[in-house]
């Protein structure tokens, strides 16, 4: 009798862990892309692919909204979703973004092709560090930098080096404003406790917003072109999940 007992728990036991075992999470990703505005008339990216990669190496492809992207329509708190998915996975050390060939620049109305190396065209690799939690869907910004992205070259063209940022929505906030004097402009903050900088541009209308930035206090400078002088603005306060709106910059 106890024999057959131990094989009914030991049956239970294994039909448990079996269970355990095939149950799988349900992780909602999304990732969105955004810039900071840059001199040029227009940068297009040619969006092709978006790939999560997790613990172990195991990779994940993503539903993506293939399609060529203005990045200088992405600017001041406006973004776009790229890809979506649900994952069975709740950690996250890599996203992957692809390419095509379709890349291009617009300066002073002429557009120009921008060339790319061929591992940007495989897959361009960020790291990060990202735990998730079932059944929330978690959202990371993709914040590309079209002013430093774009190098000019001595033939005349151009080629695109990507450098993008990834932003944690949930666990950082922002800082918008806006500049009356109708010239570009470059926006510094400044973390007062870990002295890290972040920043941005202005736009055609003089707004700016800079994202990404983890809760503290900082100080932030704007940097007209000449003969006009900067202007700083102490002691702002960062909220996570919040952005910290400071108005019309005065002296600007």
């Amino acid at each position: 009798m106890k024999t057959i007992i131990s094989f009914i728990m030991l049956g239970l036991l294994i039909t448990s862990c079996s269970n355990n075992d095939d149950q799988k999470g349900n992780y909602p990703y999304a990732v969105r892309m955004t810039d900071a505005p840059g001199p040029y008339d227009e940068v297009n990216v040619d969006v092709q692919g978006v790939e999560v990669m997790g613990e172990g190496g195991k990779t994940t492809i993503l539903n993506v909204n293939e399609g060529i992207y203005n990045l200088l329509e992405l600017s001041n708190g406006v973004d776009a979703l790229i890809a979506t998915d649900s994952l069975e996975m709740s950690n996250i050390t890599q996203i992957r973004l692809i390419l095509g060939s379709r890349n291009t620049v617009v300066v002073d109305g002429v557009s120009f092709p921008l060339s790319t190396t061929s591992a940007e065209q495989s897959g361009l690799k960020l790291k990060v560090n990202q735990s998730l939690q079932e059944g929330i869907l978690y959202t990371v910004l993709l914040d590309f930098d079209a002013n430093k992205s774009i190098v000019k070259l001595g033939n005349g063209g151009y080629q695109l080096k990507p450098v993008i940022r990834t932003i944690e929505r949930a666990t950082s906030g922002s800082i918008s404003g806006k500049i009356t004097a109708g010239v570009m402009a470059v926006v510094e903050v400044k973390s007062n406790s870990t002295q890290l900088t972040y920043a941005s541009n202005v736009n055609a209308n003089g707004d700016f917003m800079v994202m990404g930035l983890p809760p503290g206090i900082y100080t932030l400078t704007v940097t007209p072109a000449l003969p006009l002088v900067a202007v700083v603005k102490n002691n702002i306060t960062v909220t996570a999940g919040l952005t910290s709106d400071i108005g019309i910059l005065a002296g600007l």
